[in-house]
């Protein structure tokens, strides 16, 4: 199969596409032919090694230390399921889905797999795989962190990197809630993050959120740059700061934070379910979720769509259409399944 690696740390140029091999299957593996997967912030750490503070140690662990661990980059995927384990019940070949893949990466090849019990759930019938992939990364990065907190309509939110693809999905899911919402982005962002959903936008090249007399129930910072020392003070009694990017000291911090200050501080999100997949997608169906794609790249581009999300100007998510053939043999142990695609 064709997948783009890398294997060297460094910039967009170390990944290229290549043939490889496709992944073998287990008894409870699913064979996912992928038609999209995203280029995510995830996708540019791994492969640059630009870490928050602190983190580096640890990210050579997950991610290599002299070469990539994981050749294939890629998080997230949309497709149809080429085949299944002996031992799948939930899906059949032909089914169309999505899945997170998360720190096992593989997204940016024509096959990826996952386990039956992971984060997959059938695509929205409202979306195409272009789209329905944006829900995966962003969107269970949002849930996750929002579910650690009581969301009552009436709460006030503040989303900082509002236009980005985890704080886009903060503020739709937030809104879906019945929370008011405010979000932080630059001026060019404004009228697509109140399309979202938000109540009001603050344009962070202007105005110093930090010096208003507002206080919110609810701070999400997507970009890193609102820790507890510059926020705390904005928070109402009781409140939660959400950090989705925090550096070491941050992260060690938050629960000394929490524990003195009575409102919670949180740097860790629990691993994605298959039921909060099927959350967004049932979200999706009704019209209560976007896509938010800023640009779509070939898997031939996967540079030059590295190289965009390097810029770090996205709005939402860099989608990487991907278009699968058919492999001689999609994996032992497995029950073949082969279906056509399906012409988006």
């Amino acid at each position: 199969m064709r997948a783009a690696v890398y294997r060297r740390f460094g910039g967009p140029e170390n990944v290229q596409v290549e043939q490889v091999l496709p992944p073998s299957l287990g008894a409870d593996d699913v064979l996912i032919r992928v038609r999209a997967s995203t280029v995510s912030a995830a996708d540019h750490r791994a492969r640059s090694r630009e870490v928050p503070r602190g983190l580096g140690l640890l990210a050579a662990f997950g991610i290599g230390v002299v070469r990539p661990k994981r050749r294939v980059l890629g998080m997230d995927v949309a497709g149809v399921v080429e085949a299944v384990g002996e031992d799948v019940t939930r899906f059949e070949p032909g089914d169309e889905v999505i899945a997170m893949l998360g720190a096992a990466f593989g997204g940016h090849a024509e096959y990826a797999k996952v386990r039956q019990d992971g984060a997959i759930a059938r695509k929205p019938r409202n979306m195409t795989s272009e789209d329905a992939v944006t829900l995966v990364f962003g969107g269970l990065t949002a849930r996750g962190f929002l579910a650690q907190v009581e969301l009552v309509p009436g709460a006030t939110v503040l989303v900082n990197g509002a236009s980005g693809a985890v704080g886009s999905a903060a503020v739709q899911l937030a809104k879906h809630a019945g929370a008011h919402v405010t979000g932080i982005c630059s001026g060019g962002n404004r009228e697509l993050v109140t399309s979202l959903g938000a109540d009001r936008v603050i344009d962070h090249t202007t105005d110093d959120v930090t010096s208003s007399a507002d206080t919110y129930d609810v701070i999400v910072d997507c970009v890193g740059n609102a820790p507890f020392e510059r926020v705390g003070h904005l928070l109402n009694p009781g409140g939660a700061l959400l950090l989705v990017i925090a550096d070491l000291p941050a992260i060690l911090r938050a629960p000394l934070r929490s524990r003195r200050t009575g409102k919670l501080v949180t740097a860790t999100v629990g691993k994605p379910t298959a039921e909060d997949l099927a959350f967004l997608v049932d979200l999706a169906e009704a019209g209560h979720y976007r896509a938010v794609r800023d640009r779509t790249f070939d898997l031939d581009e996967i540079a030059a769509a590295h190289r965009f999300v390097d810029g770090g100007r996205k709005r939402g998510n860099v989608v990487l259409r991907i278009a699968a053939h058919h492999p001689d043999r999609a994996g032992a142990g497995c029950r073949p399944g082969t279906v056509p695609v399906v012409a988006e």
